[in-house]
């Protein structure tokens, strides 16, 4: 039989417990006794001063939408003879959105259905090259945005490559990159 720790014990005098018998000796309290709850998480006892903690404020992307004289000039070389009558529109102003929701979809609205894309590039001057769906612009987990072509008939090229991206294969966009679609429209995604 073991018998409980004794004032002259290890709780005792020199004892674990401290002097007196003060603690209950083996580490546990006396009977009785209360123990302070554990501090909650981050304030435990040897913290390092630190620059206070900004909130994660999340981050706002945003797309231009306009025509692109660079882009025209490289697709009417690349085009065939029925790319022979297009005309880069003489003004277009440039569209401004924010990226907001899962995903934004890019293409021409379909009078038919009264289907329309969220970017809609039907509206004038219409840029004829754009497919009725053609892309979207899907976020990624970490907040940043990534571009689906959906086998548009034209297809879909980032930052002036001359080889559209693949079908259904999400392109990861950093800021500054530029989406190309149809025969002129450019759309230029920033961060911040």
């Amino acid at each position: 039989m073991i018998s409980p720790p004794s004032s002259t014990g290890p709780g005792g005098p020199g004892g674990p417990g401290g002097p007196n018998g003060a603690g209950g000796g083996y580490g546990y309290p006396q009977p009785g006794a209360t123990q302070a709850p554990p501090p909650p998480p981050g304030q435990g006892f040897p913290q390092q001063p630190g620059p206070p903690q900004q909130p994660q404020q999340p981050t706002t992307w945003t797309a231009t939408i306009g025509p692109d004289r660079e882009y025209f000039m490289a697709m009417m070389q690349r085009s065939g003879p029925e790319a022979a009558g297009l005309n880069l529109p003489a003004y277009s102003p440039e569209q401004q959105r924010t990226l907001t929701g899962n995903q934004i979809t890019i293409g021409r609205r379909r009078h038919s259905t009264g289907d329309t894309p969220d970017i809609d590039l039907s509206v004038p001057p219409e840029d004829p090259g754009v497919s009725h769906q053609h892309a979207v612009l899907v976020q990624q987990p970490d907040g940043s945005w990534a571009i689906v072509d959906q086998n548009s008939t034209n297809g879909t090229t980032v930052n002036g490559g001359e080889e559209p991206i693949q079908p259904f294969v999400p392109v990861p966009l950093q800021d500054g990159d530029r989406v190309h679609v149809g025969a002129w429209t450019t759309i230029t995604i920033r961060r911040g």
